[in-house]
């Protein structure tokens, strides 16, 4: 299947003007770092939660094969010339001197790559790669409704029932929405939000209706039950603990005891609730704000977040400046991670382990994915090629040892992922082959 599209895709690529995507714009992937403090940067290792920290690794792979997907499924035939995948090394987080074509050679369970008679260097996906990506949208489809219910849930916590479309595409994938949320999905649910335009051309999100059964906080419906609200009413004050889970090692939770549990009894205002009135710094402000941050890592589908996402939203759902030291000083409910330029923030009570303790559909198809990303047992070699017939790394000497290869290492010794087989050897052909497979497929 791969041959076939591949050929059609051929002439297309060389004799028509190759399909541009989006440059980096300064707003969408510009490295934001939270803060400097010491706190955060030169934190101890004893305080790191090393089961989290393997979720994080997982996640920072993932991200690559998801970039990766999203380009090939915006192509024709879903093949791409692999030096065309170059110019996204920064998404895709691959800094050189690797090449973007050992990357994909680690995983050829998913990526099949195949060179024409130029010597010019192919990607698409595995029969497998396929049907994953079929299985994904099916997934997606199914998961329409309770997204527009999160998406709808995040526009009544807002200020001014309305955000920005530019920053809630940062929580996409966050949200199981689909590639094309911009310019289609939001259009489907015309009676929970709209866009609109401002004065100066920005896009945004408004609410339609305020639906008071979904003004309910995920942790009221945990204690409570789920209510079904016979009249509209207002949402106020809430006097609900938040669950708690410490590091195994914290050692401060017997002489901090005390805070914690007046912490615990003290009223907050409700998410859902009007917040215009709360003064910026007060208890009440920042209790409110640390419900916020819990409701909106519960509408996630791994209950994890990339923590500059949320500074996007400091004014729209009235969120302390400093957010990173509220997220550091209440590690029972939440666990930052340091690892990589983008800090991670998760809900810990939503986990065993390294595991989410509930996977909907979408982490499954994830961990599906992820099946198939490295594998036990020898690492094999690849035959590598020469500058000359891999035009797409022409800028120093290869390195065997990628941040792939370091995950297989971390995560094998967790015992956290089933692999299959040993990779094939068959993960290249030459434009012969290429040719006698088609003629087959012809016959």
């Amino acid at each position: 299947m791969l041959l076939t599209r591949m050929l059609k895709s051929m002439k297309k690529h060389f004799n028509a003007p190759t399909i541009q995507y989006p440059a980096p714009t300064r707003s969408g992937f510009q490295s934001r770092w939270m803060t400097t403090s010491k706190r955060v940067q030169d934190r101890s290792k004893k305080k790191r939660v090393h089961d989290l920290e393997v979720a994080t690794e997982k996640w920072k792979i993932t991200s690559k094969i998801f970039f990766l997907l999203e380009i090939l499924k915006q192509e024709p035939e879903m093949v791409i010339p692999v030096r065309s995948l170059n110019q996204y090394r920064r998404q895709i987080n691959l800094p050189k001197p690797h090449r973007i074509s050992d990357f994909l050679r680690k995983t050829p369970k998913l990526f099949e790559l195949y060179k024409d008679h130029n010597g010019v260097l192919w990607c698409g996906l595995t029969r497998k790669g396929e049907d994953l990506v079929e299985e994904e949208e099916r997934v997606i489809n199914n998961h329409a409704d309770k997204a527009a219910e999160h998406v709808t849930r995040f526009l009544m916590m807002s200020i001014d029932k309305r955000l920005p479309l530019e920053k809630i595409a940062h929580f996409r994938r966050d949200f199981g929405l689909p590639m094309d949320f911009r310019t289609n999905w939001v259009h489907n649910y015309p009676h929970n939000f709209r866009v609109v335009k401002s004065l100066d051309e920005v896009e945004f999100l408004e609410l339609v209706n305020w639906n008071p059964n979904w003004a309910i906080t995920e942790l009221e419906k945990k204690v409570k039950g789920i209510p079904e609200i016979t009249e509209i009413t207002t949402p106020c004050m809430l006097s609900l603990p938040f669950p708690l889970k410490f590091p195994a090692n914290y050692k401060r939770v017997s002489s901090y005891g005390k805070n914690i549990q007046l912490f615990q009894q003290r009223p907050y205002l409700s998410p859902y609730a009007d917040a215009k009135g709360l003064k910026a710094g007060s208890l009440e402000f920042d209790k409110r704000a640390i419900a916020v941050m819990h409701e909106l890592l519960s509408f996630t589908i791994e209950k994890r977040l990339v923590t500059d996402h949320l500074t996007h939203f400091r004014w729209e759902l009235v969120m302390p400046q400093k957010l990173m030291r509220l997220l550091l000083k209440h590690c029972g409910i939440f666990y930052v991670s340091e690892r990589g330029k983008r800090f991670s923030v998760f809900l810990t009570e939503a986990y065993e382990g390294s595991e989410l303790i509930e996977k909907c559909p979408l982490v499954l198809w994830r961990e599906k994915l992820l099946s198939l990303v490295g594998y036990r047992g020898r690492k094999k070699k690849f035959e590598t090629f020469s500058d000359e017939s891999d035009p797409e790394d022409d800028d120093g000497l290869i390195q065997s040892d990628s941040e792939v290869g370091n995950l297989d290492v971390v995560l094998e010794q967790q015992d956290t992922m089933d692999y299959e087989d040993p990779l094939l050897d068959d993960s290249e052909m030459n434009v012969e082959e290429i040719t006698c497979a088609y003629q087959n497929l012809k016959s």
